[in-house]
This record gives structure tokens, sequence and C-alpha cells, in this order.
């Protein structure tokens, strides 16, 4: 069956949601989705809901948030761990500890192989783990027997190893506890940790590896964006509101962050005229998605930012 768009023109802005759609395979996956969007590139964790149930709920609890929004990788261990999920930087400030729920209790029953996701813990006590997580680089089954056992709540889907492997290619540098192994991405570091690698996550419906998503359902828009030709390189997210206007999208100022280049088909804004230019955009709805090209969205607004779309071909 085709794809089924509806458009919906209200004071000259086209509008689009999804019916039905075909154009790309359905998500097969059992377990929640999230996209992990990092200053090198973006890969997607599929959780273990029914594996790991109280872990993966602790873990959307701070995705749900906007806890990791804007937080970086503090430690770095070679074909090790790359690790994150504790600590903001903030100018002038330093590194902020993200709030921290209760601990929860050890849920271990996968074994950390490479690609599995787990989560952090202190020494000595298996029902400390909080918001600290880490992707395993290897085989590290010396996990297992440790601790009571490193509880394993997800995997990293299709190729995303292939940018957890790049960060563990770049330089580290050990400044305390809060960057003990910080990888950055300038070509040397220059005490400026505003070149940390940095993250934003957030639940998808859908698996992909495309660089600009839009999810009907949730209202979540991820982007990479060049700024004014070249001035800035950012990734961050966006989320619909309510409007009889069209559809809005207002910018997650906590997610923004810097991005290396090059980016296929990167957003454009230009400050000028307030455009924002995305030339291929991937639609998601109920695991399905089709491709929007040429998507302008206009700032209407300054405080919060927001968006209007313009129009976009189909």
């Amino acid at each position: 069956m085709p794809a089924i768009i509806r458009y919906w023109r209200k004071k000259g802005v086209k509008i689009f949601f999804l019916l039905s759609l075909c154009c790309l395979p359905l998500n097969t996956q059992g377990g929640t989705i999230v996209r992990v969007s990092t200053s090198i590139g973006d890969f997607s964790i599929e959780l273990l809901d029914d594996v790991t149930p109280i872990t993966v709920s602790n873990f959307l609890n701070y995705v749900a948030r906007n806890d990791y929004n804007g937080t970086y990788f503090h430690r770095v261990v070679d074909d090790f761990v790359v690790q994150g999920g504790a600590y903001r930087f903030e100018p002038f400030v330093g590194p902020v500890d993200i709030p921290t729920d209760f601990p929860i209790i050890n849920e271990f029953n996968v074994s950390n192989l490479r690609g599995t996701v787990a989560m952090a813990k202190q020494d000595g006590d298996p029902n400390s783990a909080t918001n600290q997580w880490f992707i395993n680089l290897s085989d590290n089954v010396n996990l297992d027997s440790s601790n009571g056992g490193f509880t394993v709540f997800g995997k990293v889907l299709g190729n995303g190893m292939e940018i957890v492997d790049a960060i563990d290619k770049l330089p580290t540098i050990d400044l305390g506890v809060k960057a003990s192994n910080a990888p950055y991405i300038s070509e040397a570091y220059n005490n400026d940790p505003s070149d940390f690698l940095f993250m934003n996550v957030e639940v998808v419906e859908r698996y992909s590896g495309a660089p600009h998503v839009f999810e009907v359902n949730s209202g979540l828009l991820i982007a990479t964006i060049d700024i004014d030709n070249g001035s800035e390189l950012i990734n961050m997210n966006f989320n619909s509101v309510a409007s009889a206007e069209g559809l809005i999208i207002q910018a997650n100022l906590e997610s923004v962050i810097s991005r290396k280049g090059p980016v296929d088909n990167i957003a454009l804004f230009t400050s000028a005229d307030g455009r924002l230019h995305i030339p291929k955009l991937e639609v998601n709805s109920g695991g399905n998605a089709v491709i929007a090209t040429n998507v302008i969205f206009i700032l209407t607004n300054n405080n919060p930012v927001q968006f209007t779309l313009k129009s976009f071909d189909q």
C-alpha cells in the first residue's frame, strides 16, 4: 500500500501527519529504542524491557526528565568501556552533577559482551546503580562476576558500534573524577571542556540512521544544523507544541551540543531571515517512515525559541 499523507492548510502553512505508511520497513525490535546523538554522530540502543524492567524504567525516567541531554562522556577506557550520564558542563561553573534517583536493585541477567549497555555502580555495592551507564567495547565477561554482576539493560543497534568505536579512538584528558578519561573532539585539549564529547538521549519509535528525524506521535524532531554557513555546527532536539497556527516546534535549549562535521544533508539555519532548511527529513509514525524533502521552518518566536513549518516537498 502506498503512503497516505494528509495535507492540511491553515493560513498558508502546509501541515502533514501520517495516516498509514509503508515506504520504509516496520521496526521489528522488541524493546524500547533510544537514540543517542553525540558530537561525532548518532547511534541507537534497544532496551531489554522484559529482561531488566527495573533498570530500564530507571533509565527511561532520566531520559523523560531531559537529564541526559547536554551531558558529556566522562570516562572512556580503551577497548573496555565508554561511560557517561552523570554530568553536564556549565561555562564559568564547571561540571554539574545530574540529580540522581534512589539506587536500584541489581538485575544481572545478560553477559557484558561487546555492544551491550550496562549500569555503572559503586565498588562493593551491587545495588548502587543510579544514572551512570556504559557501553562495552569488548567482551567484558569479567564484569559478569564482579560486584554481583553489572546489569546489562540494552544493546547497540545496527552499525552504531562504528560511532562508539570512533569515540574510543578520540584523545582523552584526565581532570579528576568528573572527567577521569574524558574524550574531546578538538585537535588538542586547550583547557576548554566545551570540546568534550557531548550527547543527547531521546526515546524514538523506530531505529534509524537518518541525520534528521521527526517522530509524529511524540512530536520530537532531532536535527544537526549548520548555523550561518559554517559559523557553528550543532545537534539539537525540538518538540512540537499545541497550536492552531500550524506545526510549531520549540527548541530544547538543554539539548544544544557541538557537532563535528562533515554531516550528510545537514540542515541550514540562517539567522538573517530565521529560516531553517532541512534538505531531507525522515518522518516516523508507528514504526514506519516516509521522507519529506526541502522542509522549511521559519523562526516565529524568540522566547521560547519556536519555529513554524512553512513548506516541504514529498
